[in-house]
């Protein structure tokens, strides 16, 4: 870091990533700004500055101990321990300690009474929340929304003949010759767990998943025009049921709000979807398997009359960007939900959906909103496609007809003024008050002359290459 960075930093005040400490003695304190960092983005910990950015100055002893302490808090008083970096920067009012600390791996880091602490702002905030808490051991791999049993549920809850049916179609054996008690099997299938049915297999094989979790539906809305605030609406449900019928019955409501366009088949078919049905199959699916079910809401389907919107709960898992999910990086936040979606809906799970569905109707918009905790895609409409192309139509053929117009124009005042006797192309250009030879007269004189109207001669000047145009002797004005 240069002495400008620094100073930059330093001038700029104290924000997520840049915490300002005069000192520090106790290891509780240092403890929780360090797992702050880890549980956050990382950040550095500037010591020898005050809240205000003024420097207040290590002298070399201070730095000394801060640096055991610092070793001692980091392997102690962190669990699991971390590893930060320390720099120093000498200035003239002292030495200033940089702590850095890189975005943990291993979250959620606690302190020795197990408290949880996280960025907030330029603040520390301890996470009490459950929901919060879950996302945080989530991150980390240690839990997964998709495995947490559903309280106040029983293997009374699941629709077992339509289980057997799967398990059949699957393994190729029925119940009975496993052998094994259904709740048995079922815990080895990763639906049921400490002997009540999780969320994947309330989800996937629920008679009414909506009944125990009434958050986990898709409210689906189609609006006349072009914002989500509009007084009326053209069509609204609430699609309940197993995962399977959300992603059928999504589909089945995207497909009756968009138009039908004919392309190249005949003139009696039904035609097919403005955008490719193929291209929803995959975003419907990858909504329905991915989401974050930690988080309690429902996902949204919004048709627009431009635009249809998907927005899924939860950010993209991890350090996943947008970029990342278009070229097929993937990060499974529902592995069990997504080891049965294989065998019951058109999930390939090798993180190939967006890429399809990009290469196959390139008007796509993918926003990882992290503030607000979601995951959105923007599909734009054909009508919207068709406007741009109609309208470039448009106005091309306007441009081409006066175009047209124009050249024809030009070419008869040609005529008109070759009725008086024969000109040289200057001599016309000045004629008709043209500022010198034009690509468009050169063009005028050679379609008359193709067209038998003009003929080119010379005139009476020896050795002279200057040639002259005059109408034909056998065509009239």
């Amino acid at each position: 870091m240069t002495e400008n960075e620094f100073k930059d930093i330093i001038a700029s005040g104290e924000d997520s990533t840049h915490q300002f400490k005069r000192d520090f003695s106790n290891a509780e304190a240092l403890a929780a700004e360090l797992i702050a960092f880890a549980n956050t983005v990382g950040g550095s910990l500037y010591i020898g500055v005050a809240d205000d950015g003024s420097i207040t100055g290590l002298s070399a002893e201070n730095v000394r101990r801060l640096n055991q302490l610092l070793s001692n808090v980091a392997s102690q008083n962190v669990r699991p321990p971390l590893n930060p970096i320390t720099k120093n920067i000498v200035t003239r009012d002292g030495l200033v300690m940089i702590v850095e600390v890189q975005q943990g791996n291993n979250k959620p880091y606690l302190d020795l009474q197990g408290r949880i602490w996280v960025k907030s702002g330029a603040d520390k905030r301890q996470v009490t929340a459950r929901e919060e808490m879950q996302r945080l051991f989530q991150q980390s791999g240690l839990v997964y929304a998709d495995e947490v049993p559903v309280a106040a549920t029983s293997l009374d809850d699941l629709n077992i003949s339509v289980f057997e049916e799967y398990f059949v179609r699957r393994y190729r054996k029925t119940l009975e010759s496993t052998g094994l008690p259904l709740s048995r099997l079922m815990h080895n299938l990763n639906l049921v767990s400490n002997g009540l049915p999780n969320l994947t297999g309330l989800l996937l094989f629920g008679k009414l998943p909506q009944s125990r979790k009434p958050a986990f539906l898709v409210k689906a809305v189609a609006f006349p025009g072009t914002v989500i605030h509009d007084s009326s609406y053209l069509d609204s449900e609430d699609l309940e049921g197993t995962l399977q019928e959300l992603y059928q019955r999504g589909l089945a409501f995207i497909k009756r709000n968009l138009r039908h366009v004919q392309r190249e088949q005949s003139f009696n078919s039904p035609g097919s979807l403005e955008v490719p049905e193929d291209v929803f199959e995959e975003l419907l699916v990858n909504a329905l398997v991915h989401r974050d079910y930690f988080i309690i809401a429902p996902i949204r389907l919004l048709i627009f009359s431009d635009r249809v919107e998907i927005i899924s709960p939860g950010h993209l898992p991890n350090h996943l960007d947008t970029e990342q999910i278009r070229y097929g990086l993937s990060n499974l936040r529902n592995p069990a939900l997504a080891s049965h979606a294989f065998h019951l809906l058109p999930y390939r799970g090798l993180g190939s959906g967006i890429p399809r569905a990009t290469a196959a109707w390139p008007d796509i918009e993918l926003i990882d909103d992290r503030r607000g905790n979601q995951f959105k895609v923007i599909v734009l409409r054909l009508v919207i496609k068709d406007r741009y192309i109609k309208a470039e139509s448009k106005a091309e053929s306007k441009a081409e007809a006066e175009s047209k117009a124009e050249a024809e124009s030009l070419n008869e005042r040609i005529v008109t003024v070759l009725h008086d006797g024969s000109l040289s192309k200057s001599e016309i250009a000045e004629a008709l008050g043209m500022r010198g030879v034009t690509g468009h007269l050169n063009q005028g004189i050679r379609k008359l002359q193709a067209e038998g109207r003009i003929s080119m001669t010379r005139p009476d000047v020896p050795n002279s290459r200057l040639q002259k145009y005059r109408l034909k002797d056998n065509f009239e004005l």
